[in-house]
């Protein structure tokens, strides 16, 4: 467990963050999972080599904050590294206020990292990591970045909504009209499919199945299918006084019915009264009471709770 007491993110908002190699009895051998929150003040807390460390970054606006979990692949190799790497790139990477903006600073942190990943390992596989962030802005609507298979749930009253669309094979299905709404669900949260369409630095599949391209391929309102519109990968989002949102990697849910395991959240949380308190019991329920079928992977959640 981290702790995360000592950063501040302005008026009504309390977050926390957890990471775990695993539960259970079998464990990955290495934690590949990264997350970075940077406070109000410029105050950052991460992961480097497997262990919580923390930075002040130079010239970061008062204000502004920063959140992201990271999922490194580790079947590619050096997922840990990858996962780092973003990290250190989001540390340099300035406050961003416009989605457009965000987007540039960010695309071209894949392309630079593609470059320095391949130069160090020419005939080895691309590493790669997930990425799902938001950025607080004062006075304004968060932003969200998304890639891969991570996901930013909003847990309000009794449910449990995503708000990030999994980039996987099903979703590329879905795009190209080869499955409908009730089998993509079902494909997607309502079974455990680990096979990922794209990545941070690793790039992506969704665009062409028969292709891996170098660059990022962003789902939009134009090319989701309707059911999906309303959750881009690169959008404003309101926080909603009384919500609580979940940042997490997808060790969070892999196991072998999914939806029973996360309709549980909102009781779990009900009478949590911080961020802290939330992540907790998740966590504790997980460790106690672990879902059907799940698997050895390892955990990360930022939780955001706003007043």
């Amino acid at each position: 467990m981290i702790p995360s007491d000592q950063l501040q993110f302005g008026p009504g908002l309390d977050v926390a963050v957890r990471c775990a190699l695993g539960v259970g009895p079998v464990m990955r051998a290495e934690n590949q999972d990264n997350y970075l929150l940077i406070d109000v003040d410029g105050k950052a807390a991460f992961l480097r080599d497997e262990r919580p460390k923390r930075a002040t970054v130079p010239g970061w606006p008062h204000g502004h904050a920063r959140l992201a979990v990271l999922d490194g692949m580790g079947g590619h190799g050096h997922g840990r590294e990858a996962a780092e790497a973003v990290v250190e790139g989001l540390l340099s990477m300035p406050a961003c206020v416009t989605a457009a903006a965000l987007a540039l600073h960010l695309d071209a942190l894949h392309a630079q990292l593609q470059r320095q990943f391949d130069s160090a390992t020419p005939t080895g596989l691309r590493p790669g990591t997930t990425l799902t962030m938001l950025e607080l802005i004062p006075g304004q609507d968060a932003l969200l970045y998304h890639v891969g298979d991570s996901r930013l749930y909003e847990i309000r009253g009794r449910h449990a909504t995503p708000l990030t669309v999994d980039h996987v094979p099903a979703t590329a299905h879905a795009m190209a009209a080869l499955i409908g709404e009730h089998a993509w669900r079902q494909q997607v949260y309502g079974e455990h499919q680990p096979q990922i369409s794209q990545a941070f630095i690793l790039g992506n599949s969704l665009a062409n199945p028969a292709l891996l391209a170098d660059a990022l391929f962003e789902l939009t309102p134009i090319n989701l299918p309707p059911w999906l519109r309303q959750l881009g990968d690169r959008r404003p989002l309101a926080l909603r006084a009384g919500s609580i949102y979940l940042l997490a990697t997808d060790g969070f849910w892999s196991c072998a019915k999914p939806e029973p395991w996360v309709a549980q959240w909102p009781r779990l949380v009900a009478r949590c009264r911080s961020a802290g308190a939330v992540a907790d019991a998740l966590f504790a329920e997980l460790a106690n009471n672990p879902p059907p079928g799940l698997q050895p992977d390892n955990l990360t959640a930022i939780v955001l709770r706003v007043n």
